[in-house]
């Protein structure tokens, strides 16, 4: 019997290209994430990281470039597409509302409705927005909030992000990415986030991670790829590489022949 093809990655670019003007922001770049996989983009600032998930995320389309989900062409030209292919993106800025309590904050623009009475249609079902909160938080093990009626402005910065990352599941995403989620946290804050990054990959997600923390990139990723002046310059399997191996490919600086990289288009 003839092998078996290998499953085609949960996601993947192919020839990005973006152009603002007459810098080249991204050139022919390639990425692919598999199911149940971290991984951690990286390169310095203006390397082209938040140009390519933009691109992915349909919020700034790139000029050229191929899609793929489980192995089949689509197109993202909007948000509304990442969406519905299954993409969620939590950007550094979190975007959430601190007068708004947890349950509130997860479902504010995806609403449960049930039938109203009378004159009015329909109602909030408040009822099952804190039970699907409540299920979310437990499946990522997040016991550190206390009521889900909490106001996100009274929550700590490693609360916050929590959840952000429980509202960014509203949808059922199967690709989750994570812009700078340890940023401006504390040690105990960061290590709470970590542990959720690692508890989407338990539960199947892909999910890409960006950070200039290379500790916290070695502590959760699987592989990591390298963005430097637009290109992707390199990819490491963190179990066989070196941070100093990881620097090296960020500055452009020359490695030696014990460096073992994988160097790609």
């Amino acid at each position: 019997m003839a092998p078996t093809d290998p499953a085609p990655p949960l996601f993947a670019a192919r020839g990005v290209n973006q152009r603002f003007g007459a810098v080249e922001a991204l050139v022919d770049v390639d990425f692919e994430v598999e199911r149940g996989e971290v991984v951690a983009l990286v390169g310095d600032n203006g390397a082209g990281k938040s140009t390519l998930i933009k691109a992915i995320a349909g919020v700034q389309p790139a000029i050229s470039g191929e899609y793929f989900f489980d192995g089949e062409r689509v197109a993202i030209t909007t948000p509304t597409d990442a969406y519905r292919l299954g993409i969620a993106t939590v950007y550094q800025d979190l975007a959430l509302c601190d007068n708004l309590d947890v349950v509130a904050n997860l479902f504010l623009g995806s609403e449960i409705l049930a039938p109203g009475l009378g004159r009015i249609g329909y109602v909030l079902d408040e009822m099952a927005m804190e039970d699907r909160t409540m299920a979310l938080l437990d499946s990522l093990a997040v016991t550190t909030l206390g009521s889900v009626h909490t106001e996100v402005g009274s929550l700590s910065g490693g609360q916050r992000q929590a959840v952000a990352i429980a509202r960014s599941l509203i949808g059922d995403p199967r690709l989750v990415i994570l812009d700078e989620p340890t940023a401006a946290l504390g040690v105990t804050q960061t290590e709470q986030v970590l542990d959720l990054v690692l508890r989407l990959r338990d539960n199947g997600l892909g999910v890409v991670i960006i950070s200039h923390n290379l500790a916290n990139i070695f502590h959760v990723a699987d592989r990591i790829v390298v963005l430097r002046l637009g290109r992707r310059t390199a990819t490491f399997d963190r179990r066989t590489c070196t941070q100093e191996q990881v620097v090296a490919a960020i500055t452009g600086a020359r490695q030696d022949d014990a460096v073992v990289a994988e160097l790609v288009r």
